[in-house]
């Protein structure tokens, strides 16, 4: 059975991928940061020559989108260089990557679902360093494949938000307060990391190359989105829906970033769940 290293397998979305792979008999590696540090290319050669994995996922990132556009080099080094490095020792070695991009690579003009083939303009220093790196991964190995997914949510916590994702922050706000204030003009395509974790294994089987889109079917705005979590937990507030000028945000984020996964289609792999179907199931999940 293949050997698999996950980098970041202790985040919210490797730990779920973990899960998956495991659970297929994948010989998964999970070191933590200490232990495989992506900016030490001298000490990722090292690991990976030792440890000779077949596949490597990589879900690292720096993702905070603000502090990006302050440490704009530490968002290059490890949105664009580091993976880059990876993908040059992959095709030296014959190992298979797997990278994972995000829907900030769009300006959000188009106003509908963006297809891989759609021209990226990021409009900030995390969607910027983000394309560069798909750009240069795959420049650097053609057989490497550039997963772009979409407004996260999982079990494992999130560490970039205080460990808090989208829906726990709501339901905890809510316990909190009377009222909520939800920005209704922007539009995501919410997914959880279970379901890109439990199709992953296909998408191995495949043998892809290039760039997927994976995120949940539909899309909503956040308002509607929050809407739905206080809805389905019969969770009483009132949720007020503002424009995103409502909160001045140091950083621009696209107005609309929901992803087509036409590369899937294309590829007969079986389709992501419905992102109301995923929020039930995922909130069930955290209800037990």
């Amino acid at each position: 059975m293949k050997k698999i290293l996950i980098i970041g397998a202790n985040g919210q979305l490797g730990a779920d991928i973990n899960t998956s792979l495991s659970n297929k008999n994948y010989i998964t590696l999970t070191p933590n940061h200490e232990e495989l540090d992506i900016t030490n290319f001298e000490k990722v050669t090292k690991y990976i020559l030792q440890n000779k994995p077949e596949i490597i996922i990589n879900t690292a990132a720096y993702h905070q989108v603000d502090k990006c556009e302050e440490f704009p080099l530490l968002a290059t080094l490890i949105n664009n260089n580091a993976p880059t490095f990876i993908s040059k020792l992959c095709k030296e070695i014959n190992c298979k990557l797997i990278h994972f991009s995000t829907d900030y690579v769009f300006d959000g003009a188009k106003g509908k679902p963006y297809l891989e083939t759609d021209l990226p303009n990021p409009l900030n220093v995390y969607g910027k360093t983000k394309y560069e790196g798909e750009k240069e991964i795959l420049k650097a190995n053609g057989n490497a494949l550039i997963i772009r997914v979409s407004a996260l949510y999982g079990v494992n916590p999130c560490r970039a938000k205080n460990g808090l994702n989208f829906i726990q922050l709501m339901l905890k706000l809510a316990s909190e307060r009377d009222e909520l204030t939800v920005v209704g003009d922007e539009y995501v395509s919410p997914t959880a990391t279970y379901d890109i974790a439990n199709i992953l294994p296909e998408i191995i089987k495949k043998d892809l190359s290039g760039i997927v889109h994976l995120t949940s079917e539909g899309s909503c705005s956040w308002y509607e989105f929050a809407k739905e979590i206080m809805d389905y937990t019969d969770t009483n507030v009132k949720i007020k829906q503002v424009a995103s000028s409502h909160f001045p945000a140091k950083t621009t984020r696209p107005k609309y970033s929901v992803l087509e996964n036409q590369s899937l289609k294309n590829n007969g792999i079986q389709s992501m769940p419905h992102w109301r179907n995923a929020l039930h199931i995922y909130l069930n999940t955290i209800k037990k």
